[in-house]
């Protein structure tokens, strides 16, 4: 370097101080969570994944016919997974059949059943309602339960089954990611970056 690149390099570095023998981490050690991620463990741990409400039971629903296919895609669902849902591509991993059992038991059992799922982090179930043909009231248990479907956070999509998983009489569940899987996915691609 010439003398001219000396006083030049020189003026650039004025007012800089050498670094501490111990450098400093950048990043905590691998496995500790930063504060970012610890807080958002506190706020998954208050989601609506984690209540154990009680779904409803008004007095009255919208009736829904026994061979009535149904479905509702909640705003966030992306157009080709509802797709797969309605046309049965995503195999369930669980199932829950309500035949014969009262509707007040079928609203405990569907509360146990979705909190269940959600906690094992399941993504797709299958609720079997039935049509309700030996009943007084044909499709009364099925209208409930699309009515609690549609009224619960954890529920983002659903429609009737294909023939082969029960038709009009059962109902294919998408479920929401549970808050830990979601934190998970969350931390493993910013490690990925």
């Amino acid at each position: 370097m010439s003398n001219r690149d000396d006083d030049l390099f020189e003026r650039e570095m004025r007012g800089v101080r050498r670094l501490p023998e111990q450098p400093l981490p950048i990043r905590p050690a691998p496995g500790t969570p930063t504060l970012a991620q610890l807080a958002r463990r506190d706020a998954a741990g208050q989601s609506p994944a984690n209540s154990r409400e009680a779904l409803s039971l008004p007095d009255q629903v919208r009736e829904v016919g026994p061979h009535d296919l149904v479905g509702l895609k909640k705003d966030g669902v992306q157009e080709g997974v509802y797709r797969k849902l309605r046309l049965g591509k995503y195999e369930p991993q669980s199932r829950l059949d309500l035949h014969r059992v009262t509707l007040k038991d079928a609203r405990v059992q569907v509360t146990d059943f979705l909190n269940s799922a959600c906690n094992h982090g399941l993504r797709t179930v299958l609720i079997t309602h039935g049509k309700g043909y030996h009943s007084v009231t044909p499709g009364r248990l099925k209208s409930y339960v699309l009515h609690w479907l549609e009224e619960w956070d954890l529920v983002l999509a659903f429609h009737s089954a294909k023939p082969w998983h029960g038709g009009a009489g059962a109902t294919y569940v998408l479920l929401r990611k549970a808050p830990e899987a979601s934190l998970r996915n969350r931390e493993q691609y910013s490690k990925g970056r």
